[in-house]
């Protein structure tokens, strides 16, 4: 884990940005599906958002590039919305590494309204197995934070346990699941 300051907010920015994405029970599905290891969907889809922030922050600073940080995030978060579990042999998952993104983007398409970079992060995540780049500086960045994510998770190596813990907290909270108690504090955000 990293700063725990700066952990709180990447996971502030990312509830703030896809708010209405993670606390849609159709979001929460992915939770049900494992991606690599014993990480779920979801939690690699908020992994992804963290490390896509982080990637921009240095582009940011770096070479002065504008990021839309919100399509950004709620890119990161619906890359991988194909709402299957690609573990389980049949003919349909032998290509899963090509065939997702598509799946991914129509789902979202499907349950969300998406602008023209959403649709280009998820529809390009998987370059270079998808032949066609990425056209935005935000596909890049989720492309790249994604394939970061993966090889942590394959090998095990947490990187992003707070965060995830974060926005699970605050869906929770919206949705009532749990209640502030004298050692909770609910902050600005969420009120």
């Amino acid at each position: 884990m990293g700063d725990p300051v700066s952990e709180y907010k990447i996971a502030k920015e990312i509830f703030a940005h896809g708010r209405d994405l993670i606390l849609t029970d159709e979001a929460q599905r992915m939770k049900g599906f494992v991606q690599h290891g014993t990480t779920s969907v979801f939690e690699h889809a908020v992994s992804v958002a963290k490390f896509s922030l982080l990637l921009a922050d240095s582009i940011e600073t770096v070479f002065r590039k504008k990021v839309d940080r919100r399509s950004l995030v709620r890119g990161a978060i619906l890359h991988d919305y194909f709402l299957y579990d690609w573990h389980e042999k049949n003919e349909y998952h032998n290509l899963h590494g090509f065939t997702h993104p598509g799946r991914a983007l129509r789902n979202a398409q499907r349950d969300f309204d998406l602008n023209e970079i959403e649709k280009d992060i998820i529809r390009k995540h998987m370059f270079p197995l998808t032949l066609i780049p990425p056209r935005h500086i935000e596909s890049f960045i989720v492309c790249t934070a994604d394939k970061w994510c993966a090889i942590c998770e394959t090998f095990k190596i947490d990187v992003s346990s707070y965060i995830i813990y974060r926005v699970n907290l605050h869906h929770d909270l919206v949705r009532g699941r749990i209640t502030p108690g004298k050692h909770f504090h609910i902050g600005k955000e969420l009120r």
